[in-house]
């Protein structure tokens, strides 16, 4: 059975950085695409980015990308996102998921297993 389990989330000021990682047990790491989403309240879930098997391509959502990174460690079975400029507007609960899809997949019905998810909030 996999498991994702998030951590890093927290509450931090508009402008600042913060990293959440997710880290996945019970299967092979590297065999998954790796996917954030995130739901903000009142919202439904929206994808954030995804990044390849090998972690040599990556895909962000158009108002995440130049502030947000991803990485993956497949040895540490981790994945990271990155997130610089925070907005108050990035507050969200952050779901960590896992898709055995062929391809780079964006469509939450794409990804096999989701983690509980780690809340992030931005203040103004």
């Amino acid at each position: 059975q996999v498991q994702l389990v998030e951590s890093g989330g927290g509450l931090v000021q508009a402008g600042d950085s913060l990293r959440v990682s997710c880290v996945m047990s019970g299967r092979t790491f590297s065999s998954y695409i790796m996917g954030w989403f995130r739901q903000a309240p009142g919202k439904e879930r929206e994808f954030v980015a995804a990044i390849s098997r090998t972690g040599s391509i990556t895909d962000f959502a158009a108002s995440m990308k130049g502030r947000f990174s991803m990485s993956r460690d497949n040895v540490k079975n981790t994945v990271h996102l990155q997130m610089n400029s925070l907005k108050p507007e990035d507050t969200a609960v952050y779901y960590c998921a896992a898709s055995r899809y062929y391809t780079m997949t964006r469509y939450e019905r794409n990804y096999d297993y989701w983690g509980q998810g780690t809340q992030v909030t931005v203040s103004s």
